[in-house]
């Protein structure tokens, strides 16, 4: 009896391994990199809504008297924003911290990076342009 021709099965084997195994690799890197920017997001609105405390809570807040005047950007330059979240400006990428126009109790320190995008297209639109808020009670 003829043994039948194995040149070629090992390449073939990798190349069924191969697929689904690097498209696991990069599924996990892209899901790292959602995360960290996620939790730089959070840390970025926290240090804004720091900085919403620090400049506006004054003596009429403390007796209950909605704040004035602590809409915008409470961290208005990029130094600023960089020095608490240097991952989010990786890649151009330039985040933004905003405090609502109308404001209600209690505060909300929105941080968001609207240029954001995942990398693997598995993932469709839902997690692109992640967006993070921290209250501020009053």
């Amino acid at each position: 009896m003829r043994r039948l021709d194995q040149r070629g099965v090992m390449a073939m084997q990798f190349c069924l391994v191969a697929v689904p195994l690097f498209t696991l690799i990069f599924a996990i890197f892209d899901l790292g990199r959602y995360a960290i920017t996620l939790q730089s997001l959070r840390s970025l609105a926290n240090a804004g809504a720091r900085a919403v405390m620090i400049n506006c809570y004054t003596n009429s807040v403390i007796l209950k008297n909605q704040p004035t005047g602590c809409t915008g950007d409470p961290l208005p330059t990029t130094a600023a924003k960089q020095a608490v979240a240097p991952f989010l400006f990786n890649g151009g990428l330039s985040p933004t911290l905003n405090v609502p126009a109308t404001a209600s109790s209690p505060l909300v320190v929105t941080a968001s990076s609207p240029n954001f995008k995942m990398l693997m297209p598995v993932w469709g639109t839902t997690l692109n342009a992640p967006s993070v808020t921290t209250k501020i009670p009053f």
